[in-house]
């Protein structure tokens, strides 16, 4: 099987979090699967501003990027995230090799606008190139990308997270996108857990406002992968990362799974 793996929030700050996911995808990659892990890292960005001065401000949950931010992220997000996130999965066992979205083009971006909104250096990806994502898979790794990708014009872009994620289990024709998170999954106005969520569903849940903030860019990234042939998406809590090698095997209780019907 070829799975994405994207890992956000906690599970990048919390050290017991992070050892779990990484054993997961170890583990997946044990059983013979084909694993991405596509990384976030905005709340080590979020502080690395601070402590530069510089505050962050999101539209429709995505940040907004001037050329200052842009150098940050990189540094961040493509630097020194990445690697902990490629020494972890190492200490499990796996050889993983880091990577940020530019390198090889493996990832083109373009400028992206919300409602008429200038977000800055924020891009979507316009393009994926899997041959180098397949050529690290040939040579028995995993793959950790940094959601940083370069545009026709040469700038790097700053790329949400979850969206990359469905670019990348689109490009590389993914089985399934597994979200592991810090959240409990998509909450229902009952403020309960929605086990499965038909994507008809996701419109009245952003229009009653019962969805907003980051799960938004989330849910879109879900619609994504699902409409390009991915055939399961799942948002999982990283507490619950144990659950993953068993994903094709066994009913997973926690978390919601986003269905295309």
């Amino acid at each position: 099987m070829k799975l994405v793996v994207k890992i956000g929030g906690a599970a990048l700050d919390d050290k017991s979090l992070l050892k779990k996911c990484a054993h997961a995808v170890a583990d997946l990659a044990a059983d013979g699967h084909n694993v991405v892990v596509v990384h976030g890292g905005g709340a080590a960005l979020t502080r690395t501003l601070a402590q530069l001065g510089k505050e962050s401000r999101f539209v429709n949950g995505l940040r907004v990027t001037d050329g200052e931010t842009r150098d940050v992220a990189l540094m961040v997000l493509a630097g020194r995230v990445n690697k902990q996130l490629v020494a972890a999965i190492n200490a499990e066992g796996q050889p993983a090799v880091g990577l940020c979205g530019g390198d090889g083009l493996a990832f083109t971006a373009r400028k992206k606008k919300t409602n008429g909104c200038d977000l800055g250096f924020v891009g979507e990806i316009s393009n994926v190139d899997a041959r180098w994502v397949q050529a690290i898979w040939n040579g028995g790794g995993i793959p950790v990308l940094s959601s940083i990708a370069i545009g026709s014009d040469g700038e790097y872009y700053n790329v949400n997270a979850d969206q990359m994620a469905a670019a990348c289990a689109a490009g590389c024709n993914a089985d399934a996108l597994i979200f592991l998170t810090d959240v409990a999954g998509v909450k229902g106005s009952d403020g309960t857990v929605i086990r499965w969520l038909p994507l008809q569903d996701i419109p009245k849940l952003v229009r009653d406002s019962v969805v907003r903030g980051g799960m938004l860019p989330k849910l879109q990234a879900c619609e994504e992968a699902l409409r390009h042939g991915v055939a399961r998406v799942r948002i999982l809590p990283a507490a619950d990362a144990a659950a993953l090698p068993a994903f094709y095997q066994s009913k997973i209780e926690s978390g919601t799974e986003v269905m295309a019907s």
